[in-house]
């Protein structure tokens, strides 16, 4: 059945396809989370241990998110690990120590990497598609990601 919510086919297309990337980026992050929750070594290991698993739990709820947005649109989500990788713009985890500084420091990146590429989206998809919806829905996450981001960064203060 035709999606008819008042914005065009072209829209809606153009609109799925930035979501499309936003869901990679997503699920690539919550890999890398989930890598750091895993594989944190060091004295801290359980404190740091809890605060990722925290975070990756937050990073499944946007993946969610992302994925039923991409669907309310009239939309197919993408999802395979192959489509995630190329429509990513975030590198995988390439570590040599698992320690809690360069976990930490890299996930901000990261965050920060991905709040950029929300915040230029937010008028784009207003004015340029006419998607209130989503613009509005692209304001939410990267709210969501700038405090994971300052969670993230509260760690690296001495």
């Amino acid at each position: 059945m035709k999606t008819e919510i008042g914005i065009t086919d072209t829209n809606r297309q153009a609109v799925a396809t930035e979501l499309a990337k936003i869901l990679a980026d997503e699920t690539v992050l919550y890999i890398k989370t989930k890598n750091a929750h895993w594989n944190i070594e060091g004295a801290d290991f359980y404190d740091k241990h809890k605060f990722f698993e925290t975070q990756f739990g937050q990073l499944d709820e946007i993946i969610d998110s992302v994925a039923e947005r991409i669907r309310s649109i009239g939309h197919y989500a993408p999802a395979t690990l192959k489509s995630y990788l190329s429509l990513t713009h975030l590198t995988e985890a390439t570590r040599e120590k698992n320690d809690s500084q360069g976990f930490i420091k890299e996930l901000l990146e990261d965050h920060e990497s991905i709040i950029i590429v929300l915040r230029e989206h937010i008028k784009s998809f207003a004015n340029d598609f006419y998607d209130l919806g989503t613009s509005d829905f692209v304001t939410g996450l990267m709210e969501t990601h700038e405090k994971m981001a300052w969670f993230l960064r509260s760690h690296l203060k001495n």
